[in-house]
């Protein structure tokens, strides 16, 4: 265990009640803090930088077993707090809690941030309400070696629990944009010499041949829509092009997230033609 082990929290204390709370949107927004639960998201929250973590829950044996990641979390400036098994499932929204829930300041850049930086691979989220979905693409953006991520005003909350479970740390990796309109992230991007390709299964450009005609290795934006009914017309013609992974085999379709990795991956073998990558791990 770290030094200066803290005593066991009451079940009653005015910040458990404060962290259960961020378990709803609007309290989320009104503190503008929010929920990292597990030992991954944990880690990844210390690593950010000082102030990005500022509470830690834990129960005795996850103390225990993550004694460094407690240290790490104490470096940063987290307020370290033991609870019991309860406690913990009160805080947490999981079933079956890991024993660790961070409370974290909002991450969220500005769009112009993100413009000044010359981004060269983004993903736009266009009216994305899954948050499991939202949290995915945001991790194959990530992965992808993506500059940023974009999430329109009509998508999903990107602090919900969800979505920051299903991201696996990458919401503390790379810049997200939050509550842009789709006209305004399009016309922003193509304003610092992004082209933009929507992703729809019904796309008149084919995946393979814009890598095979060697137009994807400039700076890139790719806009996902909804889960259900994918990007509306008015948001395709906003598109530089619309482009569909193609269908080889007999499955009728892909869904959201793994489309999206195929489609960041492709512009990243693209943009680093001539350069290695690191080996991918499945968990």
């Amino acid at each position: 265990m770290p030094p200066a082990t803290p005593e066991l929290i009451s079940p009653r204390s005015p910040r458990v009640s404060a962290a259960r709370r961020l378990g709803r949107r609007n309290f989320r927004g009104k503190e503008r803090l929010f929920l990292a639960e597990g030992p991954q998201a944990v880690r990844e929250a210390a690593a950010h930088g000082a102030g990005t973590l500022t509470e830690l829950f834990a129960t005795v044996e996850a103390a225990e077993r993550y004694a460094d990641i407690l240290g790490e979390a104490r470096h940063a400036g987290a307020r370290i707090h033991l609870a019991d098994e309860q406690v913990i499932a009160d805080i947490s929204t999981t079933v079956t809690p890991q024993g660790l829930v961070g409370v974290c300041r909002f991450l969220d850049t500005s769009f112009e941030d993100i413009l000044a930086a010359r981004p060269r691979l983004v993903a736009v989220l266009a009216n994305v309400r899954d948050p499991g979905n939202a949290g995915t693409v945001l991790r194959c953006a990530d992965a992808a070696g993506a500059d940023a991520v974009v999430l329109t005003d009509a998508s999903v909350d990107l602090y919900n629990p969800k979505a920051v479970r299903a991201s696996v740390g990458s919401h503390f990796h790379l810049p997200v944009a939050v509550g842009v309109p789709v006209e305004q992230a399009v016309a922003g991007l193509k304003g610092v010499g992004v082209r933009i390709l929507a992703a729809d299964g019904a796309g008149t450009d084919d995946l393979d041949d814009e890598l095979d005609k060697g137009t994807m290795g400039g700076p890139t934006a790719w806009v996902f829509g909804n889960e259900a009914w994918g990007l509306p017309e008015e948001t395709r013609a906003l598109a530089d092009a619309v482009v569909r992974v193609p269908i080889h085999g007999k499955a009728e379709s892909l869904n959201l997230a793994t489309a999206a990795a195929v489609c960041l991956y492709a512009s990243a073998r693209a943009q680093r033609a001539s350069g290695g990558c690191r080996s991918v791990t499945l968990s």
